[in-house]
This record gives structure tokens, C-alpha cells and sequence, in this order.
């Protein structure tokens, strides 16, 4: 294992948007087991940091290469189109419509109704934003295009926790 890898290499995984679930298990189980600090307790303390940083690269790799937004902002990174949301909150026009929709939506929301009407929408929107992700990445290679839909996916996964904030209370 390297250090420099990145987190497809190191899973020995396709540089992609589309990854299997089972595979990315399997191969962090299997890398765990490699770097488990238990495994170097012979070979002294020095040892067993470098073990426990291995284990750490491999946790976060893993938990980036797990979740669609964060792979997808990884790629978009690695060529060199960063998401720098903080930064960046340059949105398409007709998405920003749709934002405020949905805000009034979930401002006038009062009942179950509204509030199933509303998840459906949005999850919707996001079924769409992460098939657009996986043409956008792995088909079209437009990594500046993805990265927009990354920063519009993001707030749709936002809204989805406002949403269930809102409706919490209600007991929905």
C-alpha cells in the first residue's frame, strides 16, 4: 500500500462514478485486516502508528468511495475541477427556481400530505442529479459540468434534512 495512492488505486478499484457496493466491502474488510494495528503489536509502538494511520487512510477512503456525493466530489477534485461549495454556489437558473419552490413548499407545509409530496419531489431530483452524475463523469468525462451537479445535489441532500426537521415535531 502507498500512502500517495489515491482511493481508487488503493481499493484497486476503476477511477469511476459507478462502483460496487459488495466490491468496496469486501476489499476494505480485506484491507482492514492488512492494516490492523493488533497485527504489528510484536513489532513495537513505531509499527503499530504506521498501522493505525493505514487503518485511518483506509477508513476514509472507504467512507469516500461509499457515498455517491463524495465520490463524485473526489473525482471532480482529481480532475481538477474541485467542488469548493464554501466558495462556489454558482447554481443553473431553473435550479435556483426550484430551490425557492421548495422552500415556500416547505414553509407552507402543514400536514403529511405536503410534507410525502415534497420527499417525493426531492427524492425525485435526486434520483435524476445522481444518474446525471454517473453520464456526466463516467460517459461524458465532463468533470466541470459534474461538479455543478455536485453542488445542486448537496443542497438537495440538505433540503431532505430540512424536510425531515420540519415534519419531525408532526411525528412524520
Amino acid at each position: 500500500m502507498n500512502l500517495n495512492d489515491t482511493d481508487f488505486e488503493l481499493f484497486a478499484v476503476p477511477a469511476s462514478f459507478a462502483q460496487d457496493r459488495t466490491t468496496l466491502d469486501a476489499r476494505w474488510k480485506e484491507l482492514q485486516r492488512e492494516a490492523h494495528p493488533d497485527r504489528f503489536a510484536a513489532q513495537g509502538a513505531a509499527a503499530q502508528r504506521v498501522a493505525m494511520q493505514w487503518s485511518v487512510r483506509v477508513n476514509e477512503a472507504y467512507q469516500r468511495l461509499k457515498d455517491p456525493i463524495k465520490r463524485a466530489s473526489y473525482l471532480c477534485a482529481l480532475n481538477g475541477h474541485p467542488i469548493d461549495a464554501e466558495k462556489n454556489t454558482a447554481m443553473p437558473p431553473e435550479f435556483l427556481v426550484q430551490q425557492m419552490e421548495w422552500r415556500e413548499e416547505l414553509d407552507d407545509a402543514r400536514d403529511a400530505a405536503a410534507f410525502d409530496k415534497l420527499r417525493a419531489e426531492v427524492d425525485a431530483a435526486r434520483a435524476h442529479a445522481l444518474s446525471s452524475l454517473d453520464w456526466l463523469i463516467d460517459e461524458k468525462r465532463d468533470h466541470a459540468e459534474a461538479a455543478k451537479q455536485v453542488r445542486a445535489l448537496m443542497f438537495i441532500e440538505r433540503f431532505a434534512e430540512d424536510i425531515e426537521a420540519k415534519s419531525e415535531p408532526l411525528g412524520q
